[in-house]
């Protein structure tokens, strides 16, 4: 397994038309989850991704179920419950870049996780061990749940990246940067939005930021600064790169999600931190070209082509 991830998973109702929902009559029944997301992300770029989940044992948890695992994601450690719904939300589409959202997962099936049930040889054998803060915003029982993983994952020397990824619906800032903070001891690299990194380091700064994560013992880093880019350093290499302004926006939900899977591929590559980032930007540019969650993560030959590596096409 190249990337293992745990997360929450929701059936997403997308609006056959802009406005108010109030004013919305039919829905396009699709399947949405940022870790979920990445995980899809980074199988259609050809790496063998995992994903532990719990799912309501009903229409809609088999119909993701069936949609992950025709992914190419491995869910043999996903489980469908009875008594909990699986999730839901609803997009309210304003305009290509004014996006809101309305979650229905306060019964989780999440609840129903029992970390005596994570099975530590599954967990072990993967490189790459990648958190969101969504996840644990969504109930208490996620947060002993990823506590319990990040220590897992450090024993057996996983790498620990973390996308902070802070949804206000979900939580208060007050506790989200409590929660978060409390797993950056356990984390080796830190893709985080501006807006994010006020909550959490109370700078975007760049190099205010470099320093305070350095602080917390992180010395692997991306700051995301949407249209102008992002700004990488890594054991004392610092980079910036600018962000794929010539792309049409359509839809901006799962941007994050996007420059998180093409990063993650980036590091399995080995590639050097500017080419990562380059690649990320890339990915998360096609993602907001098209509409949906998850519809416009690339596969790898698409991204050839977007970054006009083939004969005759460049871009």
């Amino acid at each position: 397994m190249d990337i293992l991830t745990i997360g929450d998973a929701l059936v997403s109702f997308n609006p056959s038309t802009t406005g108010p929902l109030r004013f919305v009559n039919t829905f396009e029944r699709k399947v949405g989850g940022a870790e979920l997301n990445v995980a899809i992300g980074c199988s259609r770029l050809g790496l063998k991704a995992g994903w532990i989940s719990r799912l309501g044992k009903d229409e809609f948890g088999k119909y993701v179920y069936n949609f992950v695992r025709g992914e190419g994601v491995d869910v043999s450690q996903v489980k469908l419950v009875e008594g909990y719904p699986t999730s839901i939300y609803f997009k309210e589409l304003l305009s290509s870049e004014k996006v809101n959202s309305y979650y229905y997962r306060q019964q989780s099936p999440t609840l129903s996780f029992n970390i005596n049930e994570i099975d530590e040889d599954y967990v072990k054998q993967a490189k790459i061990f990648h958190i969101s803060g969504v996840f644990p915003a969504v109930n208490d029982v996620n947060k002993e749940v990823m506590l319990h993983l990040l220590k897992m994952a450090k024993k057996h020397n996983l790498t620990v990246t973390f996308d902070p990824n802070i949804r206000l619906k979900l939580w208060s800032p007050e506790e989200a940067r409590e929660t978060l903070l409390s797993y950056l001891p356990y984390v080796d690299v830190l893709l985080i939005g501006e807006e994010e990194a006020e909550i959490l380091l109370r700078t975007s700064e760049p190099d205010q930021f470099i320093q305070e994560v350095t602080k917390a013992g992180i010395h692997h880093a991306v700051l995301k600064q949407g249209e102008r880019g992002a700004t990488a350093f890594k054991d004392g290499d610092k980079v910036n790169v600018p962000a794929h302004n010539d792309i049409d926006v359509v839809d901006v939900i799962g941007a994050g999600d996007g420059f998180a899977a093409g990063y993650l591929y980036s590091m399995i590559q080995g590639w050097t931190l500017e080419k990562s980032v380059t690649f990320a930007n890339a990915v998360a540019a096609h993602v907001i070209s098209v509409k949906g969650d998850n519809e416009g993560l690339p596969y790898k030959e698409e991204m050839e082509i977007f970054l006009g590596k083939r004969k005759g096409i460049s871009r």
